[in-house]
């Protein structure tokens, strides 16, 4: 019978498990904030339907990429991914949509998640650092990219 090696990467078990844990609360995050963006996609109304529908669709598009990416580095870690509703659900510090917002109540339901991911993913950024785990740490700065990008453009909306 074979059996699988250990993995040898240079980053201690118990290193990796930490960081693993982390990226669940991420790939969590992002899945329940991938839900919510396009739930709005689908039911936004209004004035600004067009552009919020647009919008939308481009951001719940690449958060969907994002969740494989981010479960696939949880896996070359040596970790199980989380997945499932309620599983994700749970470990996600943002709150599922429970009702129908108007739509610009929905751009400020998205600011505030998008923020919210990325609080979650630099809380992380530094367990990655002291491992020398520059794949996550790559990872996590291409996430604060995209987060704190759209948190902008969502915020944009909202003024004047």
């Amino acid at each position: 019978m074979t059996t699988t090696p250990a993995i040898d990467i240079g980053i201690p078990g118990d290193q990796r498990q930490a960081i693993a844990a982390g990226l669940a609360r991420l790939l969590a995050d992002t899945y329940v904030l991938y839900g919510k963006t396009h739930g709005f996609h689908w039911n936004v109304t209004g004035p600004m339907f067009n552009t919020l529908h647009l919008m939308f669709m481009e951001q719940y598009t690449e958060l969907w990429n994002a969740l494989d990416v981010i479960a696939e580095r949880i896996r070359a870690l040596g970790v199980v991914a989380p997945h499932g509703g309620s599983t994700l659900a749970n470990l996600a510090s943002i709150a599922e949509a429970e009702q129908q917002p108007a739509a610009l109540d929905m751009v400020r339901e998205l600011v505030s998640g998008h923020e919210a991911v990325a609080r979650t993913a630099r809380s992380i950024y530094a367990l990655a650092n002291a491992a020398s785990d520059e794949p996550t740490a790559d990872l996590l700065t291409q996430r604060l990219q995209v987060h704190e990008k759209t948190a902008w453009m969502l915020r944009s909306l909202l003024e004047g």
